[in-house]
């Protein structure tokens, strides 16, 4: 990709915001575009530089250019990648099934498995992603990561706790 002429999708001005708040910004922010979407994150933090290529390494997400801005602090064009590559011990394909069918079955295989192992939840319905983090914040379910992979359709991969 050139970096020449980078269109960023998104743009996340937070300058004046010491560290670690600009990270956590771009994560929220890269974690919610699509896979080679661009993010340009503006930070005067010093602190920035080095935790967000850092943070992108961990990620598998990649910082493809850095400018000073004319008017002050530094830009970051970071295109979304891949994200890390989870294992799961169970796979659970349930795209079709409307809400809350995909926690219900989940649960039960949940309930079924091992401390410490993971499950690959794949759902379509339209109030997925917020029942799941609901339903994890009350019953201690740990969210490893979550990916779109098409418009409105899901991998979430949840560990027992």
């Amino acid at each position: 990709m050139s970096t020449e002429n980078l269109h960023p999708n998104v743009k996340l001005d937070l300058r004046g915001l010491t560290c670690p708040a600009p990270l956590l910004g771009a994560k929220r922010v890269v974690d919610d575009l699509k896979k080679e979407q661009v993010l340009l994150l503006i930070s005067d933090c010093p602190g920035t530089k080095d935790d967000l290529f850092a943070w992108a390494e961990q990620t598998h997400n990649d910082v493809l250019k850095t400018e000073a801005m004319p008017d002050g602090g530094t830009g970051y064009y970071i295109m979304k990648g891949k994200g890390a590559e989870q294992k799961a011990n169970v796979i659970l394909d349930i795209r079709g099934v409307l809400c809350p069918g995909p926690i219900v079955e989940a649960k039960k295989l949940l309930n079924a498995m091992n401390s410490g192992e993971v499950l690959k939840l794949v759902s379509n319905c339209p109030g997925i992603r917020s029942d799941i983090v609901g339903w994890a914040e009350m019953t201690h379910i740990k969210i490893l990561s979550t990916v779109e992979v098409d418009a409105g359709e899901y991998e979430f991969y949840l560990q027992k706790g």
